[in-house]
């Protein structure tokens, strides 16, 4: 039987006063952390092979030492720790172990928001959506796939009911037409990014991101070792033309280009598959919120005017269901098919099979269907709320983009340079509102100063409510 806690005895003095000592090293090394029960005396002093009175008496001198008190019924806690700092454990290598390493200590921190916000209102963009029946019906699939799904090693591409259901809903919501050999399930954009670098890419390659960009998916392709080419998007997506030929991979967002919202139109469309077919170029289509827009009629995805297969389709669930479920889907190009599943099992062996299991029983029931529908309907109100609260109280101070996408807009500061859109901040951040600068997702500087405004987050109540101290700062700031 392994002992309950790792205490060493150092054979010096009587044994009392090495249960004591041993006792005062876990505390003073945080095995005994602050308010942490200690194990019951005939615990200790089986693992020590002492007697009980022993371990009796050794807990009677750090209760007077005042290092544990006794909660009746309870047994003992630990009070505190000894004067002396804790010994510090010596810190790794100080220099990379890789390449891959190195790039990403150049990088710096990797941001990205997470847990509760520390504002009352908080027009952050990528909020879930709250759903409570989606909640209910997410957790009823679970526990029906939990007793019914086998518990070995799924297959790495996905289980193949996913993969049907996939294929099913990118007919009917994107206009792809995909066989389920074609889809492999991954946990989400980033790392079907990941593996379309590891499969696509050597270190030096050529890559053409937009401008501006997705940070996340920019530094997952510096990590790898790509040199990155920004280029320039303007009301019709991607200019395609200043897209390097050399460039292996091009990184697009055609249904709402992160962060301007635009769509890419139908000839950018076509002259980027016609550059792509031309110079042997692969396309990677980060279609995450493309079943969601507020456009007259979705446009379909670029995958499905691809007549040459250099298009990689990806989408995500964890974008339309809830960020923490992980789980997404890329369409592969035939040649690379087996790439890909081989790169995603040495990756992870592949999803979850149980929530795996659980999503295709919504997709193929409809239910994923009926909850896309109810939240296109609630994000519109949520955008008309946002729109007409900008309206009301931040007129003539806030330009808004005229975009189709789903879960934010961009709010132009034409008024503020940039120490005045930090001075906007700091007020908000005093009135209990998170506001965020688009500028971080671009390369070359925007002429202005403006406001990426996510509200998915928010009731229209609360969106209300934000806008009227944005209007509040924004005449502060002013």
């Amino acid at each position: 039987m392994r002992p309950t806690m790792q205490l060493t005895l150092d054979a010096s003095g009587p044994l009392n006063e090495q249960v004591a000592r041993a006792l005062r090293a876990a505390m003073a090394d945080g095995r005994l952390a602050p308010g942490s029960r200690l194990p019951s005396s005939r615990t200790l002093a089986a693992d020590l092979a002492v007697s009980r009175n022993t371990v009796l008496l050794a807990c009677e001198q750090l209760r007077v030492e005042r290092l544990v008190v006794t909660r009746p019924g309870a047994g003992l806690f630990v009070a505190g720790v000894p004067a002396r700092p804790a010994a510090r454990r010596r810190g790794g290598p100080v220099a990379p172990q890789s390449a891959y390493a190195a790039r990403l200590r150049a990088l710096g921190p990797v941001t990205l928001a997470a847990g509760p916000t520390p504002h009352r209102y908080d027009l952050q963009y990528g909020e879930p959506l709250l759903n409570p029946p989606l909640a209910a019906a997410w957790g009823a699939a679970l526990a029906t796939a939990a007793a019914h799904t086998d518990t070995r090693y799924a297959h790495a591409q996905g289980l193949p009911e996913l993969r049907e259901a996939v294929c099913g809903h990118l007919a009917r919501w994107r206009g792809v037409v995909a066989h389920p050999d074609d889809v492999v399930i991954v946990s989400g954009a980033q790392q079907a990014l990941a593996l379309a670098a590891r499969v696509l890419l050597d270190a030096g390659d050529g890559v053409a991101v937009e401008d501006p960009h997705y940070q996340m998916a920019h530094q997952a392709l510096e990590a790898h070792g790509a040199r990155i080419t920004s280029v320039r998007t303007d009301t019709l997506g991607i200019v395609v033309p200043d897209i390097p030929v050399e460039s292996r991979l091009i990184h697009v967002t055609p249904a709402h280009q992160f962060p301007s919202g635009v769509t890419m139109s139908p000839s950018r469309r076509a002259a980027l598959l016609r550059h792509a077919a031309a110079h042997g170029a692969w396309v990677f289509e980060d279609d995450c919120d493309g079943e969601l827009g507020h456009g007259e009629r979705p446009v379909p995805a670029l995958r499905a005017a691809d007549r040459h297969d250099r298009v990689v389709h990806v989408g995500s669930f964890s974008k339309t269901m809830f960020p923490s479920l992980r789980l997404g889907y890329m369409v592969c190009p035939a040649g690379l098919r087996r790439d890909f599943v081989r790169a995603k099992q040495l990756d992870d062996l592949g999803c979850p099979a149980v929530a795996q299991a659980a999503m295709a029983a919504l997709v193929s029931r409809g239910a994923f269907d009926r909850h896309l529908r109810k939240s296109m309907a609630e994000l519109r109100k949520r955008r008309v709320a946002l729109l007409s609260g900008l309206a009301r109280h931040a007129a003539g101070h806030v330009q808004v983009a005229a975009t189709t996408a789903a879960m934010h807009v961009v709010g132009w500061l034409p008024h503020l340079d940039a120490a005045g859109a930090g001075r906007l901040l700091v007020a908000a951040r005093a009135r209990g509102l998170g506001l965020h600068l688009i500028s971080p997702y671009y390369r070359t500087p925007p002429s202005h100063p403006g406001l990426l405004l996510g509200y998915a987050g928010l009731s229209p109540v609360q969106i209300a409510a934000a806008t009227d101290l944005l209007g509040q700062c924004l005449r502060d700031a002013a």
